[in-house]
């Protein structure tokens, strides 16, 4: 039947104070880690500060204890902190060729940024040199809607975006889980979300790209125009490329009319088995869900401590999440009662409906805090976000849970069913440093080493950053690690962009 109820010290940022850090990649010192990716780099100079000064307004140039505590690390402290030696906040396309030009003929790495809301130290400047902070940068360039384009700087939230979008009938259809992330960020990662399974991921809706190349050169990239085969696609390497390739300044991404009516249908299993086997046979079904989710009692649990308020239904063990969307209830009714049978079919405890906005956002909100709820419970935290076959994420969760037990060592999962993106978080609760650091380091490996053999990646959509790099080597091969490295090395010959990510 279908119910219609419902801490860490504050770090000297004197760069030679952070040589022997315990925060410098484990101890090493710049110069050790620089080695690792084959460049030697010059240490920034009170000259070097002066200079940069001169290119950008003094203001916004911040250097030594004048640079905040929040710039040495992302949302993921567990990866290290990594002090800056100098922070830029830049307001414009010139600026940073400016910036870029004086750093290359410098040998000076540079760290391009935007909220710092990742979770792979894909923006700590683990090699010292130049933060370049992109937040400045968020203003909408054009809205062009004869074409459905909209261009922006990179350093607009997404949040922002949404509400601009929205506001003129329209939607961009990419739906990251963190919102106060730039759009930047989204594109450096690839990101995906929860509507992917419907709408495809960010990489689907760029169509052109300004960016300043290492050597300070601006190259544009794409265009508004629906296809394009044009020699090699500059633009789609340039997406993923966490600032290894380039920096992005300017954006025009692909925009579509907003569906009129969403509905949202929650179905409880008895256990994870039934909840994960069922999403193939929507899939088959031929019906598209905007985002297919799974969840776990435990995980909702932590949503409503963290939020304050109660969830729709917390009976069971596990739980679906689908939303279906269109421009009327009556074309997508037949659709979500269809799903709704097959859910009931397969061994669902009930479904219930959610078709006004206070029940969705009773429901929605408490996915979006998932991650936040998690990290609120406990006193350290590590990820990691891989991607299996939609077929295999109930094995790859039962592994999760052994794994658990077996190590003594609390883990908590949730994910996007619907194109098998998975992501799991240990939780170091009461557990000393040392057997923290012990059990995290086999278990991550064991995670890897499982998603790999299920013939899924070690990311759906956080990105490599430093802190991935052995997994990713493991998980794609020496060739086309080779092959990357040498993508790297013709678009940054000297190595100063975002050095030590993604392939060093």
């Amino acid at each position: 039947m279908f119910d219609n109820s419902f801490p860490n010290s504050i770090l000297n940022n004197n760069i030679s104070s952070l040589k022997n850090s315990p925060f410098m990649c484990n101890g090493d010192n710049f110069s050790a880690v620089a080695e690792k990716t084959g460049h030697k780099y010059k240490q920034i100079t009170e000259d070097d500060i002066e200079n940069l000064k001169k290119i950008c307004s003094s203001d916004r140039v911040y250097a030594r204890e004048g640079i905040n505590e929040d710039y040495t690390h992302d949302e993921m402290p567990e990866y290290g902190k990594f002090a800056p030696e100098v922070v830029i906040e830049a307001i414009s396309t010139d600026e940073i060729s400016k910036i870029m030009r004086y750093a290359y003929e410098n040998n000076i790495p540079v760290t391009p940024r935007g909220s710092g809301t990742g979770l792979c130290g894909g923006s700590v400047a683990i090699h010292g040199g130049i933060l370049l902070s992109l937040v400045r940068m968020n203003k909408v360039l054009e809205f062009d809607e004869e074409n459905l384009t909209i261009t922006v700087e990179p350093g607009l939230l997404l949040m922002d975006l949404i509400k601009i979008v929205s506001e003129r009938g329209l939607m961009y259809p990419p739906d990251p889980g963190e919102k106060s992330a730039t759009i930047g960020g989204n594109v450096m990662t690839n990101a995906g979300g929860m509507r992917a399974v419907k709408y495809g991921v960010t990489r689907d809706y760029v169509l052109a790209l300004t960016v300043v190349l290492a050597n300070g050169e601006v190259l544009k990239v794409g265009g508004k125009v629906v296809k394009n085969s044009s020699g090699y696609s500059l633009k789609d390497l340039l997406i993923g490329s966490e600032g290894t390739l380039g920096i992005v300044t300017e954006i025009t991404l692909k925009l579509i009319p907003a569906p009129k009516k969403v509905v949202s249908l929650l179905v409880p299993f008895e256990n994870l088995d039934a909840c994960i086997e069922t999403v193939p046979k929507i899939i088959k079904s031929k019906a598209v869900p905007t985002a297919i989710e799974f969840m776990q009692r435990e995980v909702i649990e932590a949503a409503e401590i963290y939020l304050g308020k109660k969830f729709p239904d917390k009976s069971s063990d596990a739980y679906l999440l689908l939303t279906f969307d269109g421009n009327s209830v009556k074309e997508i009714e037949e659709i979500y009662e269809n799903v709704a049978n097959i859910c009931l079919e397969a061994g669902a405890v009930d479904v219930f409906i959610s078709d006004t906005e206070e029940r969705q956002e009773s429901i929605w909100s408490a996915r979006g805090a998932f991650l936040e709820a998690i990290k609120s419970s406990t006193t350290g935290m590590d990820e990691c976000d891989v991607v299996v076959p939609r077929n295999k994420i109930a094995e790859y969760v039962k592994y999760v849970n052994k794994l658990e037990k077996e190590h003594g060592l609390r883990i908590r999962t949730f994910g996007h069913a619907g194109d098998g993106n998975i992501h799991v978080y240990l939780c170091k609760d009461e557990l000393t440093d040392d057997i923290w650091k012990e059990k995290c380091s086999r278990i991550m490996k064991a995670l890897y080493d499982k998603a790999i053999e299920l013939g899924g990646q070690v990311s759906g959509e956080h990105g490599i950053g430093h802190s991935k790099i052995p997994y990713l080597k493991e998980s794609i091969g020496d060739t086309a690690m080779s092959l990357m490295q040498g993508i790297k090395k013709v678009f940054d010959p000297k190595g100063i962009l975002n050095p030590g990510k993604v392939c060093r």
